[in-house]
C-alpha cells in the first residue's frame, strides 16, 4: 500500500471507532515511510557502490589508457630529436654539395681563359661538366628531403600536441574521477559516451603510430640518400682530379717537348747564320778572283793583234772566270736558301715560344688554378 493511497476521513466527533481506525491508519502510515525511508536508503547506499565500481573502473582505465598514451610519446619524441638531427645534417651535406659545385664552376670557368688553340672540350671538361650536373642533382634531391623532413616534423609534433593534450586531459580527468569516488554523493554527467571516450586516445595514438612510422621511414630513405649522394660525388670529384692530374702530365710532357725543341732550333738558326756569313764571305772571295781573272782577260786584249791568240792561259782564264761564275751563282742560290731556312726556323721558334707560353698558361690553370680550388673541398658523410 503506497503512503498516496492512504486516506485520511474527516473526524466530525468524539467516536471511539473512528478514533480507532484513524489511530491504526496511523500506524500502517508511519509503518509504510519506514519501510519507503529504508528502500530509499538501501537504494542510495546499492547506487553508491555501484557509482564507486564504476568510478573505480573509470580510472583504470584512464590509468591504462594514459600508459599507453606516455609510452607513445616516448616512443616518438626521440623520434622527432633524431629528425632534427637528421635535418642539421642535411642541412650541412646541401651547404658542402654547393661549396662543392662552386668550385667546380670557378673550374670551368678558369679553364675557358686557355688560349683558343688549347681551349678543347677535353677530357677534364667533360668531367667538370658531369660533376656539375651531379651536384645540381643532388643539391635539388637535397632540397626536396629538407621539404619532407621539415612537413615530417611538423606532423610529429602535431601528434606529439595531441598525445600531451590527451594525457593532460586523462591526469584531470583522474583526479575529477579519483575526487568522484571519495565524495558520498555525486552527480556523474558523461559529454561522450565511453567508447567515444576510447576512441580519442585510440586515435591519437594511432596518429602517433602512423607518423612515428613514416618518420622511420623516411629517416631510412634519407640516410641512404646521404650516403648514396656522398658516394657517387665522392667517385666522380676522384674522376673529376684524375683527369686534371692526367691532362696535367700531358701539358707538361708537351711542354717539355717544346722546351726541348726549342734550343735545338735556336740552336739550328745560329749554325745557319754562321753559315749565311760564311757563304757571303766565299761569294766575296769568289768575286775577288772572279774580278782578278776578268782584269787579266781585259789586260790581254791589249796584246799585239798577231799575240792575241787563243793560248793555254786565255783558255784558263776563260773558263776559270766561266767557273767563278757558276761558284757564284750557287753559292748566291744556297744563301737564299739559307735565309729562307733561318726565316722558317725563326717562325718555329717564334710558334715554339707562343706554344710554350700556351701550355705554360693552360698548365698554370690546371695545377696552380684548379687543383688549389679543389684542394680544400672535403666531401664525406655527415
Amino acid at each position: 500500500m503506497s503512503v498516496l493511497d492512504v486516506s485520511i476521513p474527516k473526524f466530525d466527533g468524539p467516536d471511539l471507532l473512528n478514533v480507532e481506525v484513524v489511530l491504526n491508519r496511523s500506524e500502517l502510515f508511519r509503518a509504510e515511510c519506514k519501510r519507503l525511508m529504508s528502500e530509499s536508503e538501501s537504494a542510495c547506499i546499492r547506487m553508491q557502490n555501484g557509482d564507486s565500481k564504476r568510478l573505480d573502473q573509470r580510472v583504470r582505465d584512464i590509468q591504462f589508457l594514459r600508459k599507453e598514451v606516455e609510452m607513445k610519446l616516448e616512443e616518438l619524441i626521440p623520434e622527432i630529436d633524431a629528425l632534427e638531427v637528421l635535418q642539421s645534417r642535411v642541412v650541412k651535406a646541401l651547404v658542402m654539395n654547393q661549396d662543392a659545385m662552386k668550385v667546380t664552376l670557378l673550374c670551368l670557368e678558369a679553364r675557358r681563359k686557355r688560349a683558343p688553340s688549347d681551349r678543347v672540350h677535353d677530357a677534364v671538361d667533360a668531367e667538370l661538366l658531369k660533376e656539375c650536373s651531379m651536384f645540381q642533382e643532388v643539391t635539388g634531391l637535397l632540397q626536396i628531403v629538407l621539404e619532407q623532413i621539415a612537413e615530417q616534423i611538423r606532423l610529429d609534433r602535431s601528434a606529439k600536441f595531441y598525445l600531451e593534450q590527451d594525457l593532460k586531459e586523462k591526469f584531470q580527468a583522474q583526479n575529477i574521477d579519483n575526487s568522484c569516488a571519495l565524495m558520498t554523493v555525486t552527480a556523474h554527467k558523461e559529454t561522450v559516451s565511453p567508447k567515444q571516450w576510447e576512441n580519442i586516445s585510440d586515435l591519437n595514438i594511432a596518429r602517433a603510430e602512423q607518423q612515428k612510422n613514416n618518420s622511420l621511414s623516411l629517416r631510412a630513405l634519407v640516410e641512404s640518400l646521404l650516403s648514396q649522394s656522398a658516394d657517387d660525388m665522392q667517385k666522380q670529384f676522384r674522376a673529376t682530379n684524375e683527369a686534371l692530374q692526367l691532362n696535367i702530365q700531358l701539358i707538361k710532357a708537351a711542354k717539355t717537348q717544346l722546351e726541348d725543341k726549342l734550343p735545338k732550333v735556336m740552336c739550328e738558326i745560329s749554325n745557319l747564320q754562321r753559315i749565311k756569313e760564311d757563304l757571303l764571305a766565299a761569294i766575296a772571295e769568289s768575286e775577288q778572283f772572279l774580278s782578278l781573272a776578268q782584269a787579266r782577260l781585259l789586260l790581254r786584249k791589249e796584246r799585239p793583234g798577231k799575240e792575241q791568240c787563243l793560248d793555254a792561259a786565255q783558255i784558263q782564264l776563260l773558263a776559270e772566270v766561266e767557273q767563278l761564275n757558276l761558284h757564284i751563282t750557287k753559292l748566291r742560290e744556297e744563301l737564299a736558301l739559307s735565309e729562307e731556312e733561318q726565316r722558317a726556323l725563326v717562325r718555329c721558334q717564334l710558334e715554339l715560344q707562343e706554344n710554350i707560353e700556351i701550355k705554360a698558361n693552360s698548365l698554370y690553370i690546371d695545377e696552380v688554378v684548379c687543383m688549389q680550388l679543389r684542394e680544400p673541398v672535403v666531401i664525406c658523410h655527415v
